[in-house]
């Protein structure tokens, strides 16, 4: 921004552009605003540039930066030897506006380094800051987890997160990992039982003796290995540097045949002049706003559908994926837990099933609770319940009408010696069999008896399945879903979702180490890997697949993670960033030909190779040459614009019908 406040008056106070527009201006001391603030542009501005050109130098690899310090170093110190009055050519705002349109472009290059610590900083926050560490004679007491040693017992309540890893000491809770393992439903845990940093108790307070703290803790494990995979993942090399290597060579050398053979022709001013202009035609305005501007509008229409784009390469990159790896909790499904189905026992309605169900439940703030009661309002209204008690790991009890009442699993069962009813064990198979969690509504006045059971599941969005088969109309090769559900829940997804046997793949019952493998496994394959997904345990796989997309309705350090964020949450969109990233690469392409076929043609002219016929550039008309070079790669990506719409890449204009990859429509 500095260098483009500086550039302003360069252009305007340039002899050659008051020329073209036809003004003048007669100010006191215009002949030195130019190269005053000239100078300041070009050590400031274009400092990263030469220290970019010093390292490619020292690593003889000559590049983009390499050419852009070579133009303005040629551009600088023959306008400052027009100043002083030892040539007659003026570049000052031919250098300013190079500088400041490459230092665009560059700024944009560079704003993706910060995602690995946005990453490890979103992990790191999934931890308390305090604990509360109870003392030999009970007390409890808060302190920061910097205080904590391993054999401590901290107390955790209802609702609160674990603070280091370690074992449960007392008390029994179900814990929600999913955040962790990517296991839907709460895990319960008791005496014994090993519990991991960040989970969470849903409904009972644990004591846990600590075993891991810092660096030793399952979190630090996946912090680590989000490093790591960022690292492996690197970033592809930019095309326009390609063609900025070949580019520099072919400059160099023909401003050097070119001085060479003007002087061999005795003619020492156009030995100067010509190979002057050859560096300022082939300046790489164009070539360096090919990629970036491209990747600034695909990004800007993006956006505006939902799709967010971090990496200025991932968009690039999905063009060319041949299979989609999406996590099954949270991104394929809601990640809510809902009632598909009722069965009463002994003539029982299914809808007085569930509105005693949820008059048991309703004090309760566990998640299948909440779903229980939120179905019932749907259909009846929840009985009227006192007496409210909870059994850590079992269920839940309440007297209704002066009866007792329970909702709970098999646990429960087994320990009132229950038997579950023909036609309810039928259906409780039948829904166990596809992955449901069943809970069982049993009256425990004297001797327990069952009334009914309820089927509670994840429930699957149901645009997933239309992003499924879009992908397979865009050619993908193969679908995938990865989840750290048991396989009978995964396969029931998955036929839900018309998943092709010996063709997609499941991968259940996977830990977060498994998850980074998994798709380390795929690419081994030979397969350009996308990874959809919203939580921590996803976010080393969204850092090791060539294109990582977070769901917007995920975590922080799943976004952080990812090139791509889906700020609607609707896995359609998947597709629509393929097309986008189609259509702003034939843009790329379309821009990069231009740039450097231009200077196929242009670059010999200037040498003078038609002079013998009256056909020679000035260095100022080259610099116009080169300019409308650039106006003319400006253009045609502000088509992309119309190619987007006009292909129904993201959203019709016209008709204002949103496509399948853009925001989820209502359902």
């Amino acid at each position: 921004m500095i260098c483009l406040v500086l550039t302003v008056p360069v252009f305007v106070t340039s002899e050659s552009v008051m020329g073209w527009f036809g003004y003048s201006l007669d100010l006191p001391g215009l002949p030195w605003v130019a190269p005053v603030l000239g100078s300041v542009v070009f050590f400031y501005g274009g400092w990263p540039f030469l220290v970019g050109a010093v390292r490619e130098i020292r690593d003889r690899a000559p590049g983009m930066m390499l050419l852009i310090s070579l133009a303005i170093v040629v551009a600088f110190l023959a306008s400052l030897a027009s100043s002083v009055g030892l040539l007659d050519l003026e570049f000052w705002w031919e250098l300013a506006t190079l500088v400041t349109i490459m230092l665009l472009g560059h700024w944009q290059e560079m704003k993706a380094i910060g995602r690995a610590r946005g990453a490890l900083a979103a992990l790191a926050a999934l931890l308390p800051d305090e604990a509360e560490r109870v003392a030999p004679d009970g007390t409890t007491q808060r302190v920061p987890l910097s205080e904590l040693r391993v054999g401590d017992v901290v107390l955790v309540r209802p609702g609160a997160r674990v603070p280091a890893d370690g074992h449960v000491l007392e008390g029994a809770t179900e814990l929600d990992e999913s955040m962790i393992t990517g296991e839907s439903r709460p895990v319960p845990r008791t005496v014994g039982d090993r519990v991991v940093a960040g989970t969470v108790a849903t409904d009972s307070a644990i004591r846990v003796r600590v075993d891991a703290l810092g660096e030793d803790t399952a979190l630090a494990g996946i912090q680590r290995m989000v490093a790591q995979a960022q690292q492996a993942g690197g970033r592809a090399q930019d095309l326009a540097d390609r063609f900025a290597a070949l580019l520099f060579y072919v400059a160099v050398g023909a401003a050097m045949i070119t001085f060479v053979v003007w002087q061999l022709l005795g003619q020492v001013d156009q030995a100067i002049v010509r190979p002057v202009t050859v560096l300022v035609i082939a300046c790489p305005h164009a070539l360096g706003l090919a990629i970036p501007l491209v990747i600034a509008l695909s990004t800007a229409v993006a956006a505006r559908a939902g799709i967010l784009v971090k990496d200025r390469l991932a968009l690039e990159r999905m063009r060319t994926v041949d299979a989609v790896l999406f996590d099954k909790t949270g991104t394929l499904t809601t990640g809510i837990h809902t009632v598909t189905a009722v069965a009463g026992a002994d003539g029982t309605s299914e809808d007085e099933v569930l509105r005693l169900a949820a008059g048991v439940e309703a004090d309760s703030e566990h998640p299948l609770a909440r779903a229980i009661v939120a179905a019932a309002r749907g259909r009846t209204q929840p009985a009227a319940a006192s007496e409210f008690r909870s059994l850590p790991g079992r269920g839940v009890q309440a007297t209704i009408n002066g009866s007792r009442y329970a909702v709970g699993g098999p646990t429960l069962l087994g320990e009132w010696n229950a038997t579950v009813p023909a036609e309810l064990a039928r259906a409780a198979e039948e829904w166990s069999a596809r992955g449901a969690s069943v809970l069982y509504l049993a009256q425990v006045d004297t001797r327990p008896r069952i009334v009914g059971a309820l089927a509670l599941e994840d429930e699957v969005r149901p645009e997933a399945r239309q992003a499924i088969e879009e992908l397979r109309r865009l050619g993908v090769k193969k679908i995938a879903m990865i989840t750290g559900d048991a396989r009978p829940v995964a396969e029931a997804v998955a036929a839900d979702l018309g998943f092709r046997p010996g063709v997609d793949e499941i991968f259940a019952e996977v830990l977060p180490a498994d998850k980074d493998d998994k798709v380390a496994e795929l690419q081994a394959r030979g397969l350009t890997v996308a990874m959809v997904g919203d939580g921590v345990n996803d976010a080393p796989a969204l850092a090791r697949a060539d294109i990582g997309i977070a769901i917007g309705a995920g975590t922080d350090v799943a976004m952080e993670s990812a090139g791509v964020v889906l700020a609607s949450s609707d896995p359609r969109a998947v597709t629509g960033a393929i097309r986008l990233s189609q259509a702003s690469y034939r843009k790329m392409i379309q821009n990069l030909v231009w740039a450097a076929g231009y200077n196929v043609v242009a670059i010999p002219v200037a040498a003078g190779v038609l002079a013998w016929a009256g056909v020679a550039l000035s260095p100022a008309v080259a610099a116009v040459l080169m300019s409308a070079s650039t106006i003319i790669v400006a253009l045609n990506a502000q088509l992309l614009r119309r190619a987007t719409y006009g292909r129904g890449a993201v959203r019709r204009r016209r008709t204002g019908t949103t496509s399948p990859s853009a925001r989820p429509r209502p359902t």
